[in-house]
């Protein structure tokens, strides 16, 4: 991984044009170096990030337009525009978009681990089958949750 380097990614612009469609979302890298790797992410209505856990990684988003609701350490809550989402390692989280509209976020992870690479894996899959993501996350260290009883 190599080290940060000084610049602008400028809006609506993602690194060397990168653009990544993650379980119905699109995500768009804005920086990426071994200590932390952010993104832009849209949110169309209905789309969701299931319960999963980061064992060794923080997690933030800042929420910029929309609504989206998070299950939380077990608990649901909810953030708007200026909101800053606090997910932190090894605590389960969801992201969930039940507004009717889309939301969009910039979120990072710090460190960087396995994420970045994981985004393309993804992005890469011919269909993102929930079975094959869940374990293509977890051959990167990102461990999605069973659905809850009766789901």
């Amino acid at each position: 991984m190599k080290t940060e380097t000084a610049g602008i990614t400028r809006a609506n612009e993602g690194m060397q044009g990168i653009s990544w469609n993650i379980l119905g979302q699109t995500y768009v890298p804005k920086h990426c170096s071994e200590h932390s790797f952010s993104w832009h992410a849209t949110f169309p209505p209905d789309t969701f990030v299931p319960p999963h856990i980061h064992p060794d990684q923080d997690e933030y988003l800042y929420i910029l337009e929309g609504k989206l609701d998070f299950m939380l350490a077990g608990a649901d809550t909810s953030a708007t525009p200026g909101d800053l989402v606090r997910l932190p390692m090894g605590i389960p989280h969801g992201i969930f978009n039940k507004s009717g509209q889309t939301a969009k976020t910039l979120f990072w992870v710090s460190p960087t681990r396995k994420l970045y690479d994981l985004f393309w894996s993804i992005h890469n899959m011919k269909e993102q089958k929930p079975e094959e993501v869940v374990a293509l996350a977890a051959e990167h260290n990102i461990h999605f949750l069973p659905p809850p009883p009766g789901a």
